[in-house]
């Protein structure tokens, strides 16, 4: 990426050198004017358009400490702190007075709080918040009456925010590393949150479009979380500002590597050290004012003031989008190391930052040019993603020498000799795996359940229509997609009298029945309401780590690590089919069940079998198939080509143990952009959405909690809600669109390992570590 000029970002409109340093104060800027302290005990007032002949307000009698501009029935004020007062000045009236030849007056509103540290008004209520240590002091923005004293930190309180939407609510962060939320009126306390950080918090921002609240400390640590209507805060994503900015520039030196031997130039080349920590002084939330597709983020994006610049995220995603340093390869400013900021909107859609030199006296008030930021980011959004789209719905036809045109030689059976020693080495020659009616010998059965095996000295019927169930009772034509999701607990199982992991879980494409793969080797069959006892299966010495149904839903497979894979039927207690081959990470049937799909170490195979030549009518087919390694990158194979079309490296932080795409159902349509979305899983670096024509990650959840185990995650046959296991007894729903969890599944007795949608009713079914199923519907006032 080419170095650009600081005129291009930065436009400074004026540097101001105060008499006394004013790197510890809240300092405040709008779009229209700016506040400076002005030889300690003063203020002036500066038109961001027209910065000749300031606006001189004075008043206090010790040094000003905190200052915070808010808008109040179409009027401008300005609310001061000092030792001795607070002050709200009228700022049109101030100018008003001036031009009369009369001093420029304030209302005092309270009186000797001590050092405030920082202000907040509510234009909604008129009140104004001061933090004065560990207490805030609520004040009568209109007269001077103390409403209330919050006091609870154990350590100075440095901000404190009133909620947009509710003016009842305040938040405050404290030294003590913690936050609470509190009910103005009563002055009790909501919620209080635990310890977040070994360095106090420092910042806090309200993003209303979403109902979050941001908070960030001393260490370059930012938490988000959502604020329910129940004021039970939750947890949406935790980020490191140090460890984004590593990836962001490995991610740049990926897209512009060094040339002719030199190193290329990133920003720790011009500090020469990486910064172990940076500091949250300040963040601030832009409405998008993009026109470019891929920056519309829907409010998502927030600016992070630290120390040495500012740093543009993505809190859907968890990315860095941009950095903008105050000194280095973009340009330089009057400063260079930041103390304080204040941010609002500009003109044009330009964005106005009013910054204190943390070791001097200086101000600085510079502008951000909207416009080039776009581009520049918009260039660098098209440099990640692939150059060719990629789609899950093919756009033309197999190439004539595509792998998927391989098909399976067909051998003539020979005539046999009736002769005694050819008879006896064709039957020793015959591969007994293959062969259906051998009894088993028990060595390998499961342990002892209450249940039944499948009929197997039935008469074989000839294969007709009627061979596949046609009976539909229980089950709906069409999947109902205006559901909420299945949260209410229906049914409740042990799958074995002793405890068993459930490994694998999938619901045949019906919806009908589900199977289930166990640690004790065994696999299971139910019907999809987990009513009467279930078909065992054994045929595995390990543990089964992968079921998988057929496209038809006429075999089933199952997948272990001793290393074997079986085909089963529901009709037969032997496989139909056994292979021996290396240990299996997981497998599945492939393109139209001709294929077997195999993951084995760093390899990914694809065997032709033959089973039966009726298939059922597939209305859709993929070319294209993800695959995960240990080194942390996602591969997109597309087999029609027999090649990589693209990979995602670093994906996550963590080798990537889980990918699902969003394949639907045949009982529910979508949209075809909706079918190209998947998702990853790593272990304790969450769960990310990712679009697979633009190879990018669009959402991230991160509020389940998976640190040791595997756990899975999965779509819903609507593609509106994300079920996933997680590590502290619950399942958790996510709404695509939000990384807001919806529901949290309680009262599991181990960590939940599996989930599975049923493709046909809106039902969820979990599997948790000491083997138990349960059930989960929606709330029974949205049943049918």
């Amino acid at each position: 990426m080419a170095a650009v000029t600081s005129e291009q970002y930065f436009v400074e409109r004026f540097a101001v050198t105060c008499n006394n340093p004013v790197s510890h104060l809240q300092l405040t800027c709008c779009p229209t004017h700016c506040a400076v302290p002005w030889q300690g005990k003063n203020i002036k007032i500066y038109e961001n358009n027209n910065l000749e002949s300031p606006l001189e307000l004075t008043g206090h009698h010790s040094e000003v400490s905190a200052m915070v501009f808010g808008t109040v029935s179409d009027r401008l004020i300005l609310c001061s702190a000092s030792e001795d007062y607070v002050i709200v000045w009228d700022i049109y009236r101030c100018y008003r007075q001036i031009k009369e030849g009369v001093i420029a007056s304030g209302r005092v509103v309270g009186t000797l709080l001590g050092r405030v540290v920082h202000l907040s008004l509510c234009p909604l209520s008129w009140k104004v918040a001061a933090c004065s240590g560990s207490r805030v002091v609520l004040l009568n923005a209109e007269k001077e009456e103390v409403l209330g004293v919050l006091k609870a930190h154990l350590g100075p309180v440095t901000a404190s925010e009133f909620c947009p939407w509710d003016a009842n609510l305040l938040i405050s962060i404290s030294e003590d590393r913690t936050f609470k939320m509190w009910d103005v009126k009563k002055g009790d306390i909501l919620f209080e949150s635990a310890v977040l950080s070994a360095y106090p918090l420092l910042s806090l921002f309200f993003l209303e479009q979403n109902s979050q609240f941001i908070t960030g400390s001393g260490d370059g640590q930012l938490w988000c979380y959502t604020l329910p209507v129940d004021h039970k805060c939750r947890l949406v994503t935790k980020l490191d500002l140090s460890k984004l900015e590593q990836k962001h520039e490995r991610n740049l030196r990926k897209i512009n590597p060094p040339q002719n031997g030199t190193h290329g130039t990133t920003r720790n080349d011009v500090r020469g050290t990486v910064e172990t920590t940076k500091p949250v002084l300040r963040i601030w939330a832009q409405r998008p004012q993009s026109s470019h597709a891929s920056l519309q983020q829907g409010g998502s994006c927030v600016w992070i003031g630290s120390s040495d610049g500012l740093y543009l995220l993505d809190l859907d995603t968890s990315e860095l989008l941009k950095i903008l340093p105050l000194k280095g390869i973009i340009g330089d400013l009057s400063i260079s190391i930041a103390e304080s900021w204040a941010i609002t909107h500009g003109h044009g859609g330009n964005m106005c930052c009013l910054v204190s030199s943390l070791f001097g006296n200086s101000v600085v008030l510079f502008e951000v040019n909207s416009a080039w930021l776009d581009k520049l980011c918009f260039r660098m959004a098209k440099s990640f993603s692939v150059e060719e789209h990629l789609s899950v719905v093919p756009s033309s036809p197999l190439m004539t020498m595509s792998p998927l045109n391989a098909e399976l030689a067909k051998q003539d059976p020979k005539p046999q000799r009736k002769i005694g020693v050819s008879c006896q080495k064709t039957v020793k020659d015959q591969a007994l795996v293959f062969h259906t009616q051998v009894k088993s010998s028990g060595y390998n059965a499961a342990p002892h359940r209450t249940m039944f095996r499948p009929k197997t000295n039935v008469k074989k019927k000839t294969h007709s229509a009627s061979t596949t169930t046609t009976n539909t009772k229980g089950l709906l034509n069409e999947y109902p997609s205006h559901f909420e999701a299945p949260s209410v607990p229906y049914n409740r199982l042990m799958v074995s009298t002793t405890p068993t992991t459930v490994n694998s879980l999938q619901y045949s494409g019906d919806g009908k029945q589900l199977v289930c793969g166990l640690g004790d080797s065994s696999v299971l069959l139910y019907n999809s309401p987990l009513t009467g006892n279930p078909a065992v299966y054994t045929g595995h010495s390990k543990a089964v780590n992968t079921v998988c149904w057929s496209h038809s839903r006429r075999w089933f497979m199952s997948t272990c690590e001793d290393p074997t894979l079986c085909i089963w039927t529901a009709s037969a207690s032997e496989p139909v089919l056994t292979m021996f081959t290396k240990p299996i990470r997981t497998a599945q049937f492939y393109y139209l069940d001709k294929f077997l799909l195999l993951a084995s170490g760093s390899n990914l195979m694809l065997y032709l079998y033959h089973l039966d030549t009726t298939r059922d009518d597939i209305k859709s087919i993929s070319d294209i198939i993800l695959a995960a390694g240990a080194d942390r990158t996602i591969q997109v194979f597309d087999m029609n080509q027999g090649c990589i079309a693209t990979q995602i490296p670093d994906a996550h932080s963590r080798a990537v143990h889980h990918l699902t795409q969003n394949k639907g159902s045949s009982f529910c349509s979508q949209a075809l952009e909706s079918y190209n979305l998947f998702l990853s899983s790593a272990i304790t670096d969450g769960l990310k959405l990712w679009d697979l024509r633009t190879a990018r990650c669009v959402r991230r959840y991160e509020s389940h909690v998976n640190r040791c185990h595997n756990c899975t995650a999965a779509f819903s046959p609507c593609g509106r809600f994300i079920a996933t296991g997680s590590e502290d007894h619950c399942a958790y729903i996510y709404d695509t669109r939000s990384s807001n969890f919806l529901h949290k599944l309680q009262r599991h007795s181990e960590t939940v390992l599996n989930v599975a949608f049923n493709p046909a009713n809106p039902e969820l079914l979990t599997g948790t570590l000491d083997g138990k199923l349960a059930l989960f519907h929606p709330a029974e006032s949205l049943l049918p």
